[in-house]
């Protein structure tokens, strides 16, 4: 009978590559459905993910294997394979297991036609461990090439990583910290719960930060009360860093441009609530705005509304404070959504870009004088970050890395109007 947990990992992978569902929000209800916790959930989670993560560098290994390349197999028996990889590079799975259990997926799923290929190409990579492979499928590449198949990141984004680092930046630290699982961290919402409520260790740059060892944050009773969530310090800071901002002047209208799926929303309308402000939380997305409204839920000074951040009904200057969360590539989240860095492509910056500069237009229309606009974004890619406010007056800029702040790599810029 084929493993339940490893017909679930292959599940999952196929609805990333048929649906671009992702990884962090398809796994948990597909354990949940099938009854699976506890350390079958952990192997099931390390399975997918580390997959996900390093499926450049299994793509590497199974083509130089395939004797008519990676290209000749079809993705349904793609998907298995790499699973199958994974087991035998890089997780404490005995040979025999991993090649064993990935044919029985492939049996169950697929069917027979492809089972004798799948058990060959599986044992001919279990001839080497990953080092020995690493070594093999970059063999006389270039520097890009050979980082990228090591590190499992496409050539354009170690390129972009190194631009945006800079020449005294760790590019091998920061790579290799996005193929590790980050923590799950916390946030107490001011004036819905205190910091000490929640578990965990106090966090690194957020006072509403709680970092957690173990456990599952549902289970917590003020995650589940909406009074808490889970949300990245980096994500945090952005939030305090709008609300902290110096203002002179009123100070009683918010707005959040950009607000699904309602993170950063939830800790603003916190933070104004605190300050007797109301906060427009905007998404255009429906079913994102519904997101929106479930985060907030807690919360009486948020009102969610749905428009395109560029075209909304408010008058100019009628705001105090705005953010604009502005739509990226999510390159500063391959920790969480490993996914993104196969989905994405230089070319979404050519819609992106256009979109990110037009929504900071219209929130610094819709700021009064002397307002604040925080620009954010959730990817460090230059294009998206210091050249997106380069003809702006900006006041102050960060740039958040995973390998250094422990956080995602979080971009935002402070302007006045």
């Amino acid at each position: 009978m084929t493993d339940p947990v490893r017909m679930i990992a292959y599940h999952v992978l196929r609805a990333v590559a048929e649906r671009d569902a992702y990884v962090n929000l398809v796994l948990p209800g597909m354990l949940a459905e099938h009854h699976v916790s506890g350390r079958d959930a952990a192997f099931a989670t390390e399975l997918v993910h580390g997959t996900v993560r390093r499926q450049g560098t299994y793509d590497a290994v199974i083509d130089q294997v395939a004797s008519k390349g990676l290209g000749s197999i079809d993705p349904l028996v793609l998907d298995a394979l790499r699973l199958g990889a994974h087991q035998l590079l890089s997780m404490r799975v005995p040979a025999h297991a991993a090649v064993s259990t990935t044919v029985d997926v492939v049996r169950r799923e697929i069917g027979h036609k492809p089972v004798h290929f799948a058990n060959a190409l599986l044992r001919s990579i279990s001839k080497h461990d990953l080092t020995g492979w690493l070594d093999i499928v970059t063999e006389g590449l270039a520097t890009d090439e050979a980082i990228s198949i090591r590190t499992s990141h496409p050539v354009w984004v170690v390129q972009a990583f190194r631009d945006s680092l800079g020449p005294d930046g760790d590019l091998q630290a920061l790579l290799e910290v996005n193929n590790a699982s980050p923590r799950v961290t916390l946030v107490a919402r001011p004036g819905l719960c205190d910091p000490d409520e929640l578990p965990g260790e106090p966090g690194r740059l957020s006072p509403y930060a709680r970092i957690l060892n173990s456990g599952v944050p549902g289970e917590i009773p003020a995650v589940r009360d909406g009074r808490a969530g889970v949300q990245d310090e980096g994500s945090q800071l952005v939030a305090i860093t709008l609300a902290e901002a110096t203002l002179e002047g009123p100070d009683e209208r918010w707005l959040d441009l950009c607000a699904g799926p309602g993170g950063k929303a939830a800790l603003l309308g916190a933070l104004a609530a605190g300050s007797g402000a109301t906060l427009v939380a905007n998404e255009l997305q429906p079913h994102r705005a519904d997101l929106v409204r479930h985060t907030t839920s807690e919360l009486s000074n948020v009102e969610v509304t749905e428009h395109d951040g560029r075209e909304g009904p408010w008058p100019a200057g009628s705001f105090d404070r705005v953010l604009v969360d502005a739509p990226c590539t999510g390159l500063g989240a391959l920790r969480r959504r490993p996914e993104a860095r196969w989905r994405r492509s230089p070319e979404d910056l050519q819609t992106l870009i256009p979109l990110q500069r037009d929504l900071l237009a219209r929130a610094l229309e819709l700021v009064r004088p002397g307002g604040v606009v925080v620009y954010a974004t959730c990817s460090p890619h230059l294009a998206e970050t210091r050249d997106a406010v380069s003809d702006r007056s900006v006041e102050s800029t960060r740039q958040l890395w995973p390998h250094v702040d422990g956080t995602d790599a979080m971009f935002w810029a402070v302007l006045r109007r």
